[in-house]
C-alpha cells in the first residue's frame, strides 16, 4: 500500500502540465541528439544545465533525465542507417543493424529497436521502483564514516571499471579531485589553488567543466571523423513491421537483455555501454549459429538495445538513493540537484518524496512518449542527418559560449571552457577518459566534507573508518578494486612485452 501511495504521489507530480511539457522537451531533444552522431546526451545535458537555474528542481531533473534515456532510443537510428553510433552504447547496434539495413531490413531494425528499448526501460523502471526504498532504508544507518568510505568506493569503482585503462581512469579521477579543491576552503576560508586569480576563488564552474571536457572536446574530435557521404534509405511505416518469425526471435533476447541491463545499470561505474556489449556477447554465445552475428542477426539488435535502455533507468538507483553517480551524465544531474540545494543520498527519498517519485513516474510517461515519437517520425530523423556537419558544429560552439556565459555573466567562464575543451581533447588523444575526472570533481568536495566530519566526531582517530563494520567492508572492497586495477595494468604490460619479444624472435 505504501508503494501504491508513493506511485500515486509521483503520478500527481509527473502529470502536472509544466512537468509533462519539460518531459516531452527532454525526450524529444534526447532523441534528436541520439540520432545525430557524435553529440550524445552528455553534451546536450551540459548545454541545458544553465537552464536548470531558472526552473523548479523537479522539472529540471525530469527534463535532464528525459534527454538521457531519450538519447538511448535515438542512438540506434544513425547506427542502423549510417553505421554511425549516435551514442557510445549504440555502437554495438552497428554490428547487426547496419547489415540489416543493407539487406533492405532497415525498417524492421528500427521498429524492433524501439520495442526493445521500451521493454528494457520498463524492466529497469520496475527495479528502480521496488529496490530504491530498500537501499534508502539501509542508507539511513550510514554516518559520516560510512558516507566517506562509500564515496571513495564509488570513485575507485567508476575509475577502475571504466572501459579504458584502469590506471588511466584512476589518474583522471585524482585530477578531478584536485580540480574540485580549487576555490575557498569552507572551514578555514583560505583560497586553494587560486593562483591569485579572483575568479578562481569561487572554484571551477561545473557548467564550464562539463561543456569543455565533453561538449567542446567532442565537437573537435568529430570534425575530422564524421562521414557525410552516405546515401539514406527511404523508410515507410509498412516496411517497419517485422514478420512473425522475426518478432518471435526477439522475445528471449529482449528478456535477457532487459534483465542484464537492469542489474548492471544499478552498479556504479557500469553504464549502458558495458551492458549493451555484454548482452551482445551473451546472445552470440547462446546462439545456435554464431556466424549469423555481424551479418544482420535480429537478436544482435534487440538484446543490446533492451540492455542499454534498462541500464539507463537503473543508473538512477545509486545516483539518487546513495548519492554515487555511475557515470558523467549522472554526475551532472547530481550537480543540478546540488545547485538547487538538494543533497542526493539516502535522505532524498524521505525528504523529497515528490521529487523522487515524480521522477520515477515521469520515466514511464517519457518512455511512452518516446515510442509515439520514434515510430511515426523516422523520416524526420533521417532528414536531420542530412544537415551539413560544417553548419552543425559551429552552431554548437556558439550555444556552448552563450550557455556558460549565462550562468554568471562572466567572460572568464568562456575562457575556462576553451581551456577545458583543449584539456578534454588532449585526454581523448592520450586515451584518458574524461568521465572519471568529472566524477572526481563532483564527489571530491563531498568526500572531503564527510571525512572531516568523521574525524571531528572521532576526535582525530582515523580508526573510526575501520571500527565501523559497514565502513570497513566498503574500504575492503575499495582496496580489492585498487589491487585489481594495479594487477590488470601490470598484466597488460607483461602481455605486451611478451608479444613484442615473440615478434622480435621471429625471422624476417
Amino acid at each position: 500500500m505504501e508503494l501504491l501511495s508513493n506511485l500515486w504521489l509521483g503520478l500527481q507530480v509527473a502529470a502536472a502540465p509544466v512537468n509533462l511539457l519539460y518531459c516531452f522537451f527532454g525526450v524529444f531533444l534526447g532523441t534528436v541528439v541520439g540520432v545525430l552522431p557524435g553529440i550524445g546526451a552528455l553534451a546536450a545535458i551540459s548545454l541545458l544545465l544553465p537552464l536548470t537555474y531558472h526552473i523548479e528542481p523537479t522539472a529540471a531533473i525530469i527534463m535532464l533525465a528525459g534527454v538521457y534515456y531519450g538519447a538511448q532510443y535515438g542512438g540506434s537510428t544513425a547506427s542502423i542507417l549510417l553505421n554511425l553510433p549516435g551514442t557510445p552504447s549504440s555502437a554495438v547496434t552497428c554490428l547487426d543493424g547496419y547489415p540489416m539495413a543493407k539487406k533492405g531490413k532497415a525498417g524492421v531494425a528500427l521498429f524492433v529497436t524501439t520495442i526493445a528499448s521500451l521493454a528494457g526501460a520498463m524492466s529497469g523502471l520496475i527495479l528502480l521502483t521496488l529496490f530504491s526504498p530498500v537501499i534508502a532504508e539501509v542508507g539511513l544507518k550510514f554516518g559520516p564514516a560510512e558516507f566517506c568510505s562509500m564515496m571513495l568506493l564509488g570513485l575507485v569503482a567508476a575509475s577502475s571499471m571504466s572501459s579504458g585503462s584502469a590506471a588511466k581512469g584512476l589518474c583522471a579521477m585524482v585530477l578531478g579531485l584536485l580540480i574540485g579543491m580549487v576555490g575557498t576552503d569552507v572551514n578555514s576560508g583560505a583560497a586553494r589553488y587560486a593562483f591569485d586569480v579572483p575568479e578562481l576563488t569561487d572554484g571551477i564552474n561545473l557548467v564550464a567543466l562539463a561543456m569543455g571536457l565533453f561538449g567542446v572536446a567532442e565537437v573537435v574530435r568529430c570534425i575530422n571523423s564524421a562521414d557525410t557521404n552516405r546515401k539514406l534509405e527511404k523508410i515507410s511505416l509498412r516496411s517497419m513491421a517485422p514478420s512473425k518469425e522475426e518478432f518471435k526471435a526477439t522475445l528471449k533476447p529482449m528478456a535477457r537483455g532487459s534483465a542484464l541491463g537492469s542489474a548492471l545499470g544499478a552498479l556504479p561505474g557500469v553504464g549502458p555501454s558495458i551492458a549493451a556489449f555484454m548482452s551482445y556477447a551473451i546472445e552470440k554465445r547462446l546462439a545456435k549459429d554464431p556466424s549469423r552475428f555481424g551479418q544482420g542477426a535480429i537478436e544482435g539488435v534487440t538484446a543490446p538495445e533492451s540492455a542499454n535502455n534498462a541500464a539507463a533507468q537503473t543508473a538512477f538507483v545509486p545516483s539518487l538513493s546513495l548519492g554515487i553517480p555511475g557515470d558523467a551524465v549522472m554526475a551532472i544531474m547530481l550537480g543540478a540537484l546540488i545547485i538547487h540545494g538538494i543533497q542526493p543520498g539516502p535522505m532524498l527519498i524521505t525528504e523529497q518524496p515528490s521529487l523522487f517519485w515524480g521522477l520515477v513516474v515521469s520515466f514511464a510517461i517519457g518512455n511512452i512518449m518516446l515510442v509515439i515519437l520514434n515510430l511515426p517520425t523516422i523520416g524526420l530523423w533521417v532528414a536531420l542527418l542530412r544537415i551539413p556537419f560544417a553548419w552543425m558544429y559551429p552552431a554548437i560552439l556558439v550555444f556552448v559560449a552563450l550557455g556558460v556565459y549565462s550562468v554568471n555573466n562572466n567572460t572568464f567562464d568562456i575562457y575556462s571552457v576553451a581551456v577545458l575543451g583543449v584539456i578534454g581533447y588532449l585526454l581523448m588523444v592520450l586515451r584518458f577518459e574524461p568521465a572519471p575526472l568529472l566524477l572526481g570533481y563532483i564527489l571530491g568536495p563531498l568526500l572531503e566534507e564527510y571525512m572531516r566530519r568523521a574525524m571531528l566526531i572521532s576526535r582525530g582517530d582515523a580508526m573510526v573508518f575501520l571500527q565501523r563494520p559497514i565502513s570497513a567492508t566498503l574500504l575492503a572492497i575499495t582496496a580489492a578494486l585498487l589491487l585489481w586495477a594495479i594487477w590488470s595494468t601490470v598484466r597488460s604490460s607483461l602481455r605486451a612485452k611478451q608479444e613484442l619479444d615473440v615478434a622480435r624472435a621471429l625471422p624476417d
